[in-house]
Parts: C-alpha cells; structure tokens; sequence
C-alpha cells in the first residue's frame, strides 16, 4: 500500500480522532497491551475525577439534557436498525458502533475491541480502540480507502493504535512538568482538524518544512484544568511501507500563560537533554527533555513503533 491508503485510512479513526497509516501487510498483529493501570498507585486512591465523560465524536455523554434526548430517540421506529449505518443528524455517524459486515465485503474480520493505555477523563478505565470490522465501515462508509483490502485491516489498526500510544506517551512526557500538583491527568476529549494548519506547521512549511497529513487537537484534565494539546502528523512519501515513514509534533497550545512557559521550560530541557545535561534552572534530570515518542518529525516516533512492532511478534 502507498501514500494513498496511508492518507485515506485516517479518515477513519474512532479513538483520539486519531492519524491511521496503513502499514505493509507484513507488520503481525498486536498482541494485547499491558493490562497495567496507567494512574500511579499513589494517586489512585484520590485522583480527580471529571463529572464530565465524552465519546469519540467530542460530546459529553453523561449529560443530563444528552440523556433525555437519547430516551426519546430509542423511542422512534429507527431506534430499533441501531447499529445498522443508520446516522445520527448531530455528528453523521452511526447511531452505534457498526461491527456488521458492510455490503461487498470478501472476508469478515476481527470484531474485537482493544483497550488503549490512555486513562479516559470522567472515568476510572482507558479510552477503547475501534475494532477491525468498524475500522473497515467506516473507511467505506466514507467512501475512503479504496486501495485497501480486509487483509490490510490488522496492520492498519495497529498502526493507528500505536500512533496513539506514541501520542499519549509525548502528552504525558509534557504533562510531567506538574507531577507534583497533578499526577493523574487524563484525556477528557478529542477532536480531529484535518483541515486547519496549526501555527507550527503553517511556519514551518514556509520555510521549506513538510505539510503535516493530519491534525487533532486533544483536551487533557489536569485534575479539574482543561488543557488543550495539538497534534500534527506527518508522512513521508519516500519512505512509504516503513515506520519511519510517520512523524509527529506534540505540544500544548498556547491558550495560557502556563502553556506558553511549558513550552519555554521543555525547550531549555531538550536542548540541554542533548548533552546529558540537567536543566540549569530548576536542576531537573535530562529525562524530562528526552523525545520518547518523536514530538518533532518521524525518526524516534519510528524507533519508538518499531519497538511496538518487535513486542507484538514476541
């Protein structure tokens, strides 16, 4: 598969709103992640909780007035074909998960769900990947994807669950700078912006940098604070079919002077992190500057799925 697919198959994410690149169809199939619980122990017993919960599409699911209105809507003749493609007039998706075959279709596919490590705000669980028999609806429900296959399934959800992961990872490296007055934060809500250039990349670009393919924004709950983060992926055409073809940035935007300094602080860190070096302010170790996850371009996000890959082969 090439760029093409890779693009297309971003349409379709149902977590995180998250970038899906098709992978070669000889990446196996994940195994399940660590079952571990991604809160602290010492933060479990009295981490904040947001009253708020939100599914896939950005909205809030444990609202009074949005259960209302779900009661009156499996009171219509339609409630019944839920599940069926039938959409919802708010956001144009399916009222629920579709996992039923779609029309065409040569070979059914896997209809199992696997949780993420990403803590869901509002809720003591994670955020939960679509399956691949919904990964495969809605790439053609969207008319999307049409260079790829059922046999591609496996390799595109695991490249789209391990985006997500790597993105997670960069957030919580970013989110360590207020350990000590949040240790618990959690992904409150998403939303993907395809269409919108961030700042950075709009900058960068104008300088001769690459276009990113994609880009989401995520809300963060810093133990009550709703913190936004923009995410832009990149792909690069000439290393097409490898890890190392996919890249992103992560940073929290600056819609406060908080984030503004974050952003100052991790660029003291990561320059200084280069040598080994603590940070010269605040004497914090160069860990805190290490990129895990590539926040800036496509080599360490590529280290970091090719160790993904080796895991899930055993």
């Amino acid at each position: 598969m090439g760029n093409r697919a890779s693009r297309e198959a971003n349409a379709a994410g149902d977590i995180a709103g998250s970038p899906v690149a098709a992978a070669p169809p000889s990446v196996p199939p994940p195994r399940p992640l660590p079952a571990e619980c991604p809160v602290p122990a010492e933060f479990r017993a009295r981490a904040y909780k947001n009253p708020a919960v939100y599914n896939v599409y950005n909205e809030r699911i444990n609202d009074p007035s949005a259960q209302q209105q779900q009661q009156q809507q499996q009171q219509r003749p339609l409630a019944g074909l839920a599940g069926q493609d039938v959409l919802d007039p708010k956001n144009n998706m399916p009222l629920d998960p579709n996992q039923q075959p779609c029309a065409g279709q040569r070979k059914l596919l896997s209809t199992d769900r696997q949780a993420s490590n990403i803590p869901k705000g509002g809720t003591e669980s994670t955020w939960v990947y679509p399956s691949p028999q919904m990964f495969f609806n809605a790439l053609r429900r969207k008319g999307k994807g049409d260079d790829v296959s059922e046999e591609d399934m496996e390799a595109v959800v695991f490249n789209h669950n391990t985006m997500n992961e790597l993105t997670w990872r960069e957030v919580a490296r970013w989110e360590s700078l207020h350990y000590n007055e949040c240790g618990a934060a959690t992904l409150l809500r998403f939303r993907g912006r395809p269409d919108d250039l961030s700042p950075l990349a709009r900058l960068s670009s104008w300088f001769g940098g690459p276009l990113p393919f994609d880009r989401h924004d995520w809300w963060v709950d810093r133990c009550g604070e709703e913190v936004r983060y923009v995410i832009d992926f990149y792909f690069d055409d000439d290393k097409a079919g490898s890890p190392e073809a996919f890249g992103l940035r992560v940073r929290p935007a600056i819609d406060s002077p908080t984030a503004a300094l974050d952003r100052a602080k991790m660029w003291v860190y990561e320059n200084f992190a280069q040598y080994g070096l603590p940070c010269p302010v605040t004497g914090h170790p160069p860990s805190v500057g290490s990129r895990g996850g590539g926040s800036s371009g496509s080599g360490s996000a590529a280290a970091a799925a090719a160790q993904q890959q080796q895991a899930s082969s055993g």
